[in-house]
Order: structure tokens, then C-alpha cells, then sequence
């Protein structure tokens, strides 16, 4: 069993689910951290409030953090979030492969079967061609 386990971490996939998984996280951070400190503020500013995430809140005010427990604006906030996110995602994946299908080897089935009646034609032809002196 340890050898299967092994071999499986070993394959390849596993690996790079690992290191895409931390990169991910990573990059999700990055975008939080420009969406709160650079879009945020902007949104806010256009829109003339304090702060994006302290708009149209809601409920009860938290006694730890001192916020209502309903923010409309800290929905919006995560949503530009997932959108970031999910452009940059597509960006990564269009150009992976792009890359792959000009690298990648044409495989025999990917040319197209001829015909049937252009298959006779060339038997037709391959006899003519045998018979003549």
C-alpha cells in the first residue's frame, strides 16, 4: 500500500495539483489584498462612501469585530474577487492550450478518412493501371 501511495504522489499529477493548489491561494490573497486596498477605495470614491465593504449594511453589530453581520458592499467586494480571479483562470488556461495544440504531434486519426467512393475510384484506377501491357 505504501508503494502504491508512493507511486501515485510520484506520477506527476498529484504534484502539480499541490503546487497549483498553493499558487492558487497564493494568487487569491494578491487579488483580496488589490480588490480591498486599490478597487475598493475607487468604487468608493466614485460612489461617495467611506468604504465599500461598510455600505448597505445589515443586522446585529458583532461585539469582536465591531461590524454588522450583513454587508452588501463586502458582497460586491468578493464577487470583483471571483471575478479577478476567474478572468486571470481562463487567461491561464486559453494560453496552456494554445501552447499545447502547437506543440502536440498530429496523430494519424486526426487526418480525415477518404471517402468511400473515392476509395473505389483509386481501386479502379490501381486495376486499369495493372491490365495495360
Amino acid at each position: 500500500m505504501i508503494q502504491e501511495f508512493r507511486d501515485f504522489v510520484n506520477k506527476g499529477n498529484f504534484v502539480d495539483i499541490a503546487v497549483a493548489f498553493v499558487v492558487g491561494a497564493a494568487f487569491g490573497r494578491v487579488v483580496t489584498t488589490f480588490t480591498d486596498r486599490v478597487v475598493s477605495p475607487l468604487i468608493a470614491m466614485v460612489f461617495t462612501v467611506p468604504d465599500l465593504s461598510d455600505t448597505m449594511t445589515f443586522g446585529s453589530v458583532d461585539p469582536e469585530t465591531g461590524l454588522r453581520a450583513g454587508s452588501v458592499g463586502a458582497f460586491v467586494a468578493a464577487g470583483i474577487d471571483f471575478v479577478i480571479v476567474a478572468f486571470v483562470m481562463f487567461l491561464v488556461v486559453r494560453s496552456y492550450n494554445r501552447f499545447t495544440a502547437r506543440h502536440a504531434e498530429p496523430s494519424p486519426s486526426d487526418t480525415p478518412a477518404e471517402p468511400d467512393d473515392v476509395t473505389l475510384l483509386r481501386e479502379i484506377r490501381d486495376l486499369l493501371a495493372a491490365s495495360r501491357p
